[in-house]
């Protein structure tokens, strides 16, 4: 699979604890700007999460069991630098697995390390993710266990805008992706909770269409 599963009970679920904890804003008549330099309707930090203990605990939850019913499990978790460190540990303990992460880039002193923790030629794994954009940066640590012999399994999210993008890059890196929540139901949930104006839909559903060159009217 290369898109957003699960029940749409969990996606919905996820969807409003992220509202409700404002872990997602969604702004479409003051957008953000991100790093990219794209204009953004919507702003997600997931890191929210681990201040709220019963959420972060339905959030590790849901990302096992999707482990177990997708890869079956695997010889060790390895969690994304830095947003997914966290969350990884915590699936990590819950399995009973090690647990290793992949920073964005190696260290530039002592043992220059780009993974940290043990790993070892064949063994098998899963990615955990917080968010997934382009998946660019998502991608590059799965090359990098790639490289080191690591037979990675696949990648799990919490979020996933749902690019095109992004799922044209996992299809072609052959990484099978499986996100707890996604834009469509955040959407969806934002409208039902009041979060935002029914109006306000035609624009973020056109955003998530070329967010490279959406400006708002």
């Amino acid at each position: 699979m290369f898109e957003s599963v699960g029940m749409e009970t969990t996606a919905s679920n996820i969807a409003e604890f992220l509202l409700q904890i404002k872990a997602v804003k969604l702004q479409p008549d003051n957008p953000f700007t991100w790093a990219s330099g794209w204009k953004s309707p919507i702003y997600c930090d997931n890191r929210i999460t681990l201040s709220h203990p019963r959420i972060r605990t339905y959030i590790r939850q849901e990302l096992v069991k999707i482990i177990d019913d997708s890869f079956g499990p695997p010889d060790v978790i390895a969690g994304v630098a830095t947003g997914a460190i966290a969350h990884g540990v915590l699936v990590a303990e819950a399995m009973g697995l090690p647990f290793v992460y992949v920073r964005s880039s190696a260290k530039d002193h002592g043992r220059q390390n780009l993974i940290e923790g043990e790993v070892k030629e064949t063994q098998s794994c899963v990615v955990i993710e917080d968010l997934i954009s382009t998946g660019k940066s998502s991608l590059a640590a799965v090359k990098a266990l790639r490289d080191k012999g690591l037979i990675v399994k696949g990648m799990v999210s919490i979020f996933n805008y749902g690019f095109d993008e992004a799922l044209d890059n996992f299809r072609h890196a052959n990484c099978p992706l499986y996100s707890l929540s996604n834009y469509d139901i955040l959407i969806q949930e934002a409208i039902k909770q009041g979060y935002i104006r029914k109006d306000d839909e035609e624009s973020l559903i056109e955003w998530r269409s070329n967010p490279s060159v959406w400006r708002q009217k």
